[in-house]
């Protein structure tokens, strides 16, 4: 059982690796799971950079090219190699294994600060590009879009609970909308690279990343320079909410 199961770990991430596939991550039974597992490492193997779903100019003129580009190819790269060469400093036996991100999160309070930061800022980044789209905007369809009226009366009262945490976490961070363990979904932020899947006492709210925005200054600056509400009001033109919708359903 355990050599069929290992067996299946390294035929996925060797499908999967270096590229995350938004069909995939959204047509899962368990879209986070699948999403994580994505990014396992290969026996003996490093992490990658996912290719981007689209071009760096595909998300103009909300998101622009360069933008894009120094955040993916350069920003995003430097967790990949920063995430590789801290876990060469990390005990096997404390991580154990498969030795996935979902895996790694599940061991925060065990692991230096370099883990930490570098884990989080390649899923929170793998997962940022999936949830934007040339095609995105408007407003979310299905169980997402229902549960969304539901739980905060609208989906412009929703936009502005969102926006708001956003706007208020100080210094560099994410808000995310997350659906917890009770199934009920949460706006939160968190700083750094920090994620709502990390055991950590300092993450009030844990769950399932439904949507995820980034509001680390290097993500808006060129453009909307330190205007951030105005790229938080760009950024909506772009939402790919049927990979949100995925990962609710999971």
């Amino acid at each position: 059982m355990e050599n069929s199961r290992r067996d299946f770990f390294k035929k996925a991430a060797a499908l999967a690796m270096g590229a995350v596939a938004t069909s995939t991550v959204v047509k899962a039974a368990n879209a986070t799971t699948t999403f994580l597992e994505k990014e396992m490492l290969l026996d003996g193997g490093k992490y990658t950079l996912p290719a981007l779903p689209y071009g760096y100019d595909a998300l103009e003129p909300h998101i622009d090219k360069l933008t894009m580009e120094i955040h993916h190819s350069k920003h995003h790269q430097a967790y990949v190699n920063n995430l590789n060469k801290a876990l060469e400093t990390v005990d096997g036996n404390v991580l154990g294994s498969p030795q996935t991100l979902e895996n790694i999160f599940s061991k925060m309070l065990l692991l230096p600060a370099a883990v930490r930061n570098n884990a989080g800022g390649h899923y929170n980044h793998s997962l940022f590009w999936q949830l934007m789209s040339p095609k995105g905007g408007g407003e979310p369809k299905g169980k997402l879009g229902e549960a969304i009226k539901a739980q905060f009366g609208s989906f412009e009262e929703f936009k502005k609970q969102f926006a708001d945490a956003a706007m208020k976490r100080f210094g560099s961070g994410w808000a995310w909308l997350v659906k917890n363990k009770e199934g009920k979904l949460v706006i939160s932020s968190t700083a750094n690279q920090d994620n709502p899947l990390m055991v950590l006492p300092e993450i009030d709210v844990k769950g399932t990343p439904v949507l995820a925005l980034d509001v680390w200054e290097h993500a808006y600056y060129l453009k909307n320079q330190n205007k951030r509400a105005d790229y938080i009001t760009s950024w909506w033109n772009v939402v790919n909410w049927e990979t949100a919708e995925g990962l609710y359903n999971s």
